[in-house]
């Protein structure tokens, strides 16, 4: 599938928004959203006018989009579904969004950012219930146990997780870093999703 392969603090600043898609990176003073805050481009410091409506919808859709890793055609479908679901349309698509197993890997601290995360997944590192899953955009459900594969436990990026000690996860998710061992406790729910999101401007975009 194709791939956004440029650089990735230029998504962050096109968008105004951190995304967090460098890891560690982001938290730091070398993050370039924060040097550079300004849209990117030869004349990026000045284009800061009042958006349209239009504008403002589509800007929502694509900081969605980056922040997860995923492409047009893959995040209608996405939309697609949570509309058929019960409740409201943008915080089921975020729910579906956080469900992805590459998503899940970075939210226990597997990987330092989704984009890693996804890279473990299709490397055959991951297992969900004890059977090895290679599709990134896999959905978990409620008592899916994910772990590392034994065979990928002895790497060395995975014993200096384990000494780090992990990372705080969201209240959705537990993460044994000792063994390696996550779990799903329950379906996310939107106050457990971090990022600033305007979902409803969204469902007013493809409602159109």
């Amino acid at each position: 599938m194709a791939r956004y392969t440029g650089p990735v603090c230029r998504l962050c600043r096109r968008e105004g928004a951190k995304l967090f898609l460098k890891g560690d990176r982001c938290y730091s003073q070398k993050c370039a959203f924060t040097l550079r805050p300004n849209i990117p481009g030869q004349h990026g410091a000045g284009r800061h006018g009042k958006m349209s409506e239009y504008g403002t919808q589509l800007r929502e859709k694509q900081k969605v989009k980056r922040a997860y890793g995923i492409l047009e055609s893959q995040f209608r479908k996405y939309f697609d579904i949570a509309e058929k679901m019960k409740g409201k349309a943008g915080e089921n698509l975020l729910q579906l969004l956080e469900r992805r197993l590459d998503n899940v890997c970075f939210r226990l601290g597997v990987g330092d950012s989704r984009a890693q995360a996804r890279q473990l997944v299709m490397h055959g590192h991951v297992l969900v219930n004890g059977h090895k899953v290679d599709i990134p955009s896999y959905l978990v459900n409620a008592g899916d146990v994910i772990t590392v594969a034994q065979r990928s436990a002895s790497q060395e990026y995975f014993k200096t997780l384990k000494e780090e000690g992990g990372k705080g996860v969201p209240k959705w998710l537990e993460f044994d870093v000792a063994e390696l061992t996550g779990k799903v406790v329950a379906l996310p729910e939107r106050d457990d999703i971090d990022l600033t999101i305007e979902e409803h401007l969204i469902v007013e975009l493809y409602s159109k």
